[in-house]
């Protein structure tokens, strides 16, 4: 035997060797089992998936659109021949808008503004009051943001010291407003702790039940002290109890005389 074919017969025996039995061949060709998932990609139904106008990716192929070219409307560039459209002059959104109506306003305009409001001013108001003074500041910075907004892209090249100085005054305006209703808050809290404390006062009561029992302590007769009796007989002054002792022919006098 030579020895090529002598290395043939080699190989062969141990490619056979290596083989499987014959009864475990149809194992190789079946699958296996899996629960999972296949992780293939999911089909989508949608023909303008991936047709978007921003990236300028242009219509698929063999994609029609439901209105023709011819049936589109045309836009009027003459400005004569538009239609004029009616705009209420009392329109609420004119209040986000300058006096005059422009798309900024004028440095004149910004400059003409007054002081903020204090904190003793506003003391003296109720909450309705402070609650539309809040949405005034608040539409007049919207104005203010929104005009120096347009300014910048107009390149003006003005009005931003008088706008901001008008915007600062407002904002002390906001700022004493929660200076104010944070003080309310903190009296509101005190008086509730020390209505907790107080048996007479009842802060959840039921239907029908008062919030607010009066016990005999409250009504102990009040006895001047001293010092305001011994005035009072210095001066002649005549006590409470006297003042309160008038005869009925007096007051139909004195009703009289007033007529």
């Amino acid at each position: 035997m030579s020895v090529p074919s002598r290395l043939f017969s080699q190989g062969l025996q141990i490619r056979q060797s290596s083989l499987p039995p014959a009864f475990l061949l149809p194992s190789l060709f079946t699958s296996s089992f899996s629960t999972s998932s296949q992780l293939s990609a999911r089909r989508d139904g949608n023909p303008n998936r991936g047709v978007t106008a921003l990236r300028r990716t242009g219509l698929r192929r063999r994609q029609t659109l439901s209105v023709k070219p011819e049936d589109l409307p045309r836009p009027v560039t003459d400005s004569k021949e538009r239609s004029e459209i009616d705009v209420d002059p009392n329109h609420g959104l004119w209040g986000f808008f300058n006096r005059e109506r422009f798309p900024f306003a004028t440095p004149e305009y910004d400059n003409s503004h007054g002081r903020a409001w204090t904190v003793q001013e506003l003391r003296g108001k109720d909450f309705e009051d402070l609650h539309k003074l809040w949405w005034v500041c608040v539409r007049e910075r919207n104005r203010l943001s929104t005009e120096s907004y347009e300014r910048g892209k107009a390149k003006a090249g003005y009005g931003e010291y008088e706008a901001g100085a008008r915007e600062e005054e407002v904002k002390h305006t906001q700022k004493a407003i929660k200076h104010v209703l944070t003080e309310r808050w903190y009296a509101w809290e005190d008086a509730r702790m020390l209505a907790e404390s107080d048996p007479s006062v009842n802060l959840y009561p039921n239907a029908g039940e008062p919030s607010y029992s009066a016990t005999e302590s409250a009504f102990e007769e009040y006895t001047e002290p001293e010092q305001i009796q011994s005035a009072q007989q210095d001066s002649q002054v005549p006590s409470s109890e006297a003042q309160s002792q008038v005869v009925p022919e007096q007051i139909k006098t004195q009703q009289e005389t007033r007529v």
